[in-house]
């Protein structure tokens, strides 16, 4: 084994992780948790056309693997007329993806949330606006902490997809140190390295968090 080579490309690799992985995750993330709301709500509506839009678009998003998504957006799009550059493309992909996902878990956390909690707000004078905003969600919120943590970990391995769209990230960037060394092994070995330990420190703050949040928690 090059062990010079094994030091001088966790740089570059971790480099990647932090200018291109996580901020990826992030940024995705927070969009696709905005979306998710709203689809969630759309699926509680009792509109049935919003309802059903709803209903359509996680279908679709669950139905379809996450890398024929990103390429549909990237590769696809072009096609009539809209060219979006890699960065955007994988934004937009992700986003969607948690949208679909994290809907149902907002939607299933709502739907937990005692009805007599809808009652109390409008015996108190609140909108059924101003009892989802202060009563529901902060208590939908504790209860989809688990679920959407696990999704936010699953994000950040799937960011190595971005790879195939020129996406500059961690696994790019071992991609392309191991065509020039032509060590495959080391370098797929460093990169998994790397999304492990990522992993493994925000598993670690999701128990945190859970521990705290179970405080707050009657048993």
């Amino acid at each position: 084994m090059d062990w010079d080579l094994v030091w001088s490309s966790f740089g570059p690799i971790v480099s990647g992780a932090v200018t291109g992985t996580i901020p990826l995750t992030l940024l995705s993330f927070a969009f696709g948790l905005v979306l998710a709301l709203v689809v969630a709500l759309m699926r509680l509506s009792p509109n049935m056309l919003l309802s059903g839009i709803g209903r359509f678009y996680v279908s679709v998003i669950r139905g379809t693997p996450l890398l024929v998504q990103l390429f549909v957006i990237f590769y696809g799009l072009p096609s009539i007329g809209v060219k979006l550059d890699p960065w955007p493309s994988a934004v937009i992909a992700f986003s969607l993806n948690v949208g679909g996902y994290a809907a149902e878990i907002i939607r299933a956390a709502i739907l937990s949330v005692p009805k007599g909690q809808w009652e109390a707000g409008h015996t108190i004078g609140m909108s059924g606006g101003q009892t989802l905003l202060r009563i529901i969600l902060p208590q939908a919120a504790r209860v989809s902490v688990p679920p959407l943590s696990n999704t936010f970990i699953s994000l950040v391995k799937d960011t190595s997809l971005a790879s195939l769209i020129l996406v500059t990230e961690l696994f790019r960037n071992a991609q392309q140190i191991a065509a020039f060394s032509q060590e495959f092994m080391v370098l797929y070995l460093q990169a998994a390295l790397v999304y492990w330990v990522i992993c493994l420190v925000l598993s670690t703050a999701q128990s945190a968090v859970e521990r705290r949040l179970d405080r707050y928690v009657a048993h």
